[in-house]
């Protein structure tokens, strides 16, 4: 794990192949990644190792469309008291419905996204239990109606065009999505050793659970076929040149909320694209170089979308947790907080 003390080294170029390879092919062998990238498993292996160490990219897990059409999510805004805000983003921190949290440089203190199992377990969560954290003074929560995309599907641009068609498996007539849907307590044990380490193997995996390996590998298979996960690389981004994360709040009319939501996802900027309930129905995050190219992007949208009305554009001054992984100030991962997002909310 990262610690304070040491010096902060920015992600080489070489990082950054090898973290754009993973974020293409996040479970792919360290020969077939070697292959794609003209080095030796062996050097692969010891890159990535040395930044899993570091907690400067890991591989971990992103709710796949299935997934997301079954749970409630929300974007929750948070005012804290004077001087409480980081007391409040540690206490948030170690909640297992909190997948993100940042810190804003906005009318509120703390941007989170939450999910639960239903819109009761949101309503207990966000009206009953939040409120009575101490620090908290408000909270403001836009319900997820349809998301377009999330950050499991952002890359960054390291690669040369010959490194990505090696790496990009030929498209494929995918088969009927048929299958066990429901997420059982043996998925969740699954899932919490997985969003520690997605690439553990599936034999680690069985040992852990108590299980054979082939129902590890068939469990796992089915959850990804079924579109109900995806693996997926992060990395510390202000390290790797992406400091800058902006959200965009607009109104778009209804009629041509669906057009624009599938347009904006093909951004490579996007990072995060939603529908989401209230007075402004469009959420848009963002991962850039620099702040400038914020009014830059913002100005490619009103051009390219006439009918996008963004009403306000929040700045993350800091990330502190990125599904489930808990951030130090260069965005390096210090430990995971598994997301559990069909339990009872609890402090």
């Amino acid at each position: 794990m990262p610690r304070m003390q040491e010096s902060v080294t920015p992600l080489s170029e070489d990082d950054l192949t090898l973290i754009h390879a993973l974020q293409l092919r996040p479970r792919a062998s360290w020969t077939e990644l070697g292959r794609a990238l003209g080095v030796d498993p062996v050097t692969v292996a010891r890159r990535f190792h040395r930044l899993a160490e570091r907690g400067t990219a890991w591989v971990g897990l992103s709710p796949g469309p299935r997934l997301l059409d079954r749970l409630c999510l929300a974007y929750v805004e948070i005012d804290c008291a004077p001087g409480a805000t980081a007391r409040t983003v540690d206490t948030l921190g170690r909640h297992a419905h909190m997948l993100t949290i940042e810190r804003a440089a906005a009318d509120h203190d703390i941007l989170a996204t939450v999910a639960t199992a239903d819109l009761p377990a949101l309503s207990r969560y966000t009206l009953d239990l939040l409120p009575r954290i101490p620090g908290v003074t408000a909270v403001h929560a836009r319900i997820v109606t349809h998301m377009f995309t999330e950050g499991g599907r952002w890359r960054i641009a390291a690669l040369d065009p010959g490194q990505r068609t090696r790496l990009t498996a030929p498209p494929t007539a995918r088969p009927p999505r048929r299958g066990h849907h429901e997420i059982t307590p043996f998925d969740r044990a699954l899932l919490g050793r997985l969003v520690h380490d997605g690439r553990a193997s599936y034999q680690s995996l069985a040992t852990g659970l108590g299980v054979s390996l082939s129902t590890v590998r068939r469990r796992v298979e089915q959850l990804v076929r079924l579109d109900v996960l995806r693996f997926r690389c992060d990395f510390a981004r202000p390290l790797g040149g992406w400091p800058v994360a902006v959200t965009f709040w607009a109104r778009v009319p209804p009629t041509d909320l669906a057009e624009v939501g599938h347009a904006l996802v093909r951004r490579p900027e996007t990072r995060n694209c939603a529908a989401i309930s209230g007075p402004r129905n469009l959420i848009l995050q963002a991962s850039l170089h620099s702040v400038d190219d914020v009014l830059r992007l913002e100005s490619r949208l009103a051009d390219a979308h006439p009918s996008l009305d963004i009403t306000d554009r929040v700045i993350t001054l800091r990330h502190d947790k990125l599904l489930g992984h808990l951030l130090d100030p260069y965005g390096r991962s210090t430990g995971v907080v598994p997301p559990d997002v069909w339990a009872e909310p609890r402090a």
